[in-house]
């Protein structure tokens, strides 16, 4: 019997092995991760319009930022341009005159641009390893958008700023040498988009109108005229003016089933076909124009593959040379000079990244420049094909597979990688989440369902109202095909996403719950009700497309579907092993979205891993945030796939996954206020009279910025003045409150700084006044549903007036002026402690605050037991990208 339980024995061990040697066998060996989603030793080259120098991204201190080198230097002779340490350079260009590189920057993910410019010849300041970028916008809780670049006047951008008004963009423009802004139209008119003439001459504009539809408009000094609309099913937009003025190039599939090359009268509307698919089957991908004629030379169409159609005889000769150095490859004209003598061509593949050569179109000679990510190793990389398949109604869905190399194509772990959008589509090409998880032995399908775009209005009108219905069938039914090919272990197939994939995640592993054995959510939505209340006010133009195609929340019949294609509400099915990752400042999918299912997952009892990176948006961009997260998911699914994967990570990387890991256990879902309930509190003592003096210090991305803020508080016979004087570096910043005596309520406030100015009566539970910008007006106008407490100048000394003591809690009411709503606030005294500061040390109480539905906004202020004065205070505002602000008392 000993004998048998020993041979016994020793055959477990050899199925053991075996079964870790299967998982191997055949693969080539694993691709370090930071080598796949680390920064790129080199990017993203843009050849200036002179053709005197070169610009390209590579890790600063690990973070993305720019660089310039002339075109005759080694890339390691390259001169620092940004000294970005916190979060990558997203993107850049070169002005139209070569004298400056523009990017855009926004704190934390929080998606507010501001516009930079650097002089790629200036030097660096003594001590600094990179000249100073301009901040040409200088704007707080606004988000920019460029629209033009005019040849005509090389130190002009054409912007758009919504800091009148959130959900609209006023037009600009930017002088970039000295950062002078001219308002050039005010939009209220709902305008998405402007469109100039080669002169730089206004022309046109887009509107999105109430219904959704989309109009294009002549544009006059005087008035707008719609000559062209499209509906809100429908696509049309302006692409580029022909040199001659007279007739503007734009796509527009209205009457039809395809997105097609017209060509536009701008006066009278009328337009005539250019082009439309050769084969058929897609919609026009683009259009290319000479930088140096501005006449169109390419248009491109993809479906498997792209498929470029040549209307220079030039150009296609130097490009077809070029195919003939790479075949089966992919060829992408980056950049040009503005004679369009150089070029740089990077050559794409499945299993190429990128290699980025200077074409010179004289000479016909290729120099090589860099290869994106020169360590991948291409050889251990997988193929990508094409593939399709039939959903449930028998819609035929395409999609790409990537199978691992080496690997035999049968009963495998596979993954679902859902894209995003959902108005979007993958493309054939090198994808490295695809090879990420096919080295690590997985099956990758990446489905393009209906609803993406690019195959035609048909196609992606069939994914209207669909959302966890029939979008996620064609998912479902990818996974049946794996399944019926004998690709895939039906027991070990799991879903990985992001925004909208994260939602097909949610939804596959709540809709389907037998479907997959793991799930990973990346910033997906949860409850589309609350997605749809939460969306950014910048997206108010495509609101009514949301409402068509996802459910509108207004109707009884559009609230049920929502309803019933929400996941959070079918959570009581998922049975699967799940990981949920967000982005603490996610402007499009809130944070409340990831902690509704992981706090619902948990009280069932389920396991549920969850991610929570502060400085993040929509998104992982920064690449120790982004490297942590994959560190988890690949073990995460390993565990429960049966896949391979890379233990650990660099101990930076290590410790950033242990800090951004939450532990469900202690999320706190914030429940929605009942404004009915929020009462006012009643203060203990009066506000003490006098002038108080603040030392304040700014942290944001690494920088620190010292200010000075003084504190006036005037009594009055029924009320009291409270001003506030904060000097910035822009100059002085002042809030006037006035509060009633005895109550503390807010009654009146009036702020001024710059330009900008604000005058709001709070009276009868309501807010009326007017906001100013530049001698431009916006109306305030809300109903409170209460008073407010707490809020403006003199907000911190009124909560410290309140009886505070251990225990002590309230809901107060406060108004945000920039979107016009109410927000409440909770307090709760956390206990005493002796605090320092300029003035002294003082025993104080420590006083929480923070967003009583949610959010990351957080302060915590310090109150003397014994005067009751505020002597410190410390601020995480999200607004500003998770800035931090340091407020101590200096003195009286």
């Amino acid at each position: 019997m000993k004998r048998l339980l020993h041979v016994l024995s020793c055959l477990l061990v050899l199925v053991s092995m075996a079964a870790g040697q299967n998982k191997d066998a055949g693969l080539p060996p694993l691709i370090d991760r930071d080598v796949i989603f680390g920064n790129p030793e080199i990017a993203g080259a843009q050849l200036s319009p002179d053709g005197r120098y070169i610009a390209f991204m590579k890790p600063w201190k690990d973070t993305r930022n720019i660089y310039v080198k002339s075109v005759s230097e080694p890339f390691s002779a390259a001169r620092l341009l940004t000294t970005e340490a916190k979060r990558p350079v997203a993107g850049y260009l070169w002005t139209q005159d070569s004298k400056y590189i523009v990017f855009a920057k926004d704190h934390d993910g929080d998606e507010n641009f501001n516009v930079y410019a650097v002089d790629p010849a200036a030097k660096p300041a003594a001590g600094e390893e990179a000249p100073a970028s301009r901040d040409l916008t200088g704007l707080k809780g606004v988000r920019v958008m460029l629209y033009e670049a005019p040849k005509s006047d090389p130190d002009s951008l054409y912007i758009g700023l919504n800091d009148r008004d959130k959900a609209w963009h006023d037009l600009y423009k930017l002088k970039i040498s000295t950062g002078e802004k001219t308002l050039i139209r005010k939009n209220t008119d709902r305008i998405t988009g402007w469109s100039f003439d080669l002169k730089g001459q206004l022309r046109l504009a887009t509107r999105s109108a109430v219904n959704g539809d989309t109009e294009i408009l002549s544009v006059d000094s005087d008035k707008l005229s719609p000559i062209y609309s499209c509906t809100v099913f429908e696509t049309c937009r302006p692409l580029h003016f022909q040199p001659d003025g007279t007739h503007a190039y734009m796509e527009s599939n209205k009457g039809t089933d395809l997105v097609s090359l017209l060509r536009l009268d701008p006066q009278t509307g009328k337009t005539e076909m250019v082009e439309s698919d050769p084969r058929g089957k897609v919609d026009l991908g683009g259009a290319l124009f000479s930088e140096k004629t501005d006449e169109l030379i390419e248009t491109w169409y993809t479906a498997d593959r792209v498929k470029v159609y040549f209307k220079d005889k030039a150009f296609r000769e130097d490009n077809h040379w070029i195919e003939q150095q790479f075949p089966g490859k992919d060829i992408l004209v980056v950049s040009r000079t503005r004679d369009e003598q150089l070029w740089l061509v990077t050559v794409e593949a499945d299993t190429e990244p990128g290699q980025t050569f200077l074409f010179d179109r004289k000479a016909r000679t290729l120099t090589p420049q860099y290869k994106v990510r020169e360590k991948l190793p291409r050889k251990d990389l997988a193929e990508m094909k094409a593939v399709t398949y039939k959903s449930s109604d028998g819609l035929e869905i395409p999609a790409y597979l990537t199978l691992p190399k080496g690997a035999q194509p049968t009963n495998l772990p596979a993954l679902v990688l859902p894209h995003g959008g959902p108005w979007g589509r993958d493309e054939w090409g090198y994808n490295s989440l695809a090879q990420f998880f096919a080295n690590r032995g997985y099956a990758v399908l990446m489905p393009n369902f209906r609803g993406s775009t690019g195959y035609g209005r048909k196609f992606l009108d069939a994914g209207n109202l669909e959302w966890g219905r029939k979008m996620q069938d064609d998912l479902t039914w990818g996974v049946k095909y794996m399944v019926a090919q004998g690709i895939a272990d039906p027991k070990r197939v799991g879903i990985l996403g992001g925004s909208y994939g994260g939602y097909a995640v949610l939804a596959g592993v709540a809709f389907t719950p037998d479907l997959y054995a793991a799930g990973v959510d990346i910033v997906g939505p949860s409850n589309l009700i609350t997605l749809l209340e939460s969306i950014p006010p910048y997206w108010e133009s495509i609101r009514k497309m949301f409402a068509v195609r996802m459910g509108d929340a207004s109707t009884a019949d559009g609230k049920k579907v929502l309803v019933e294609a929400s996941p959070l509400n079918s959570a009581a099915k998922i049975k699967t092993p799940l990981l949920v990752a967000q982005g603490a400042n996610d402007p499009r999918v809130n944070r409340r979205e990831a902690e509704q299912i992981v706090v619902a997952l948990r009280d069932q009892g389920f396991k549920v891993e969850y991610i929570l990176a502060p400085d993040e948006g929509h998104g992982f961009a920064r690449p120790i945030n982004n490297m942590a997260l994959f560190m988890a998911s690949e073990k995460f699914l390993a565990h429960h796939l049966g896949g391979r994967f890379q233990e650990g990570g660099t101990a930076e990387e290590v410790a950033r996954l242990k800090e951004i890991t939450v532990d469900p256990k202690t999320v706190v879902l914030a429940k929605k206020v009942d404004p009915a309930s929020v009462g006012l509190p009643k203060p203990a003592v009066d506000l003490k009279p006098g002038t108080f003096h603040y030392q304040l210090q700014i942290d944001v991305n690494g920088q620190q910025v010292s200010l000075k803020l003084t504190t006036t508080v005037l009594d009055a016979a029924t009320s009291a003045t409270v001003t506030d004087v904060t000097e910035t570096p822009q100059g002085s910043a002042t809030d006037i409150a006035t509060l009633d005596k005895t109550s503390l309520v807010l009654e009146k406030r009036s702020v001024k700084q710059g330009p900008m100015s604000i005058d709001i009566d709070f009276a009868g539970n309501k807010a009326a006044g007017k906001m100013s910008m530049n001698g431009q007006e916006r109306a305030i106008s809300a109903d409170l549903g209460g008073p407010l407490f707490g809020d403006a100048a003199g907000g911190d000394m009124a909560i410290g007036c309140l009886p505070l003591a251990d225990g002590y809690t309230a809901t107060i009411r406060n108004f945000d002026i920039q979107t016009q709503k109410v927000k409440f606030l909770n307090l709760t005294v956390a206990g005493a402690e002796s605090v320092k500061v300029p003035a002294g040390t003082f025993d104080a109480c420590r006083v929480e605050v923070s967003a009583a539905e949610g959010g990351a906004d957080k302060k915590t202020i310090w109150v003397a037991k014994d005067s009751h004065q505020v002597v410190k205070v410390k601020a995480v505002m999200a607004s500003m990208g998770g800035a931090v602000m340091t407020q101590e008392l200096a003195g009286e």
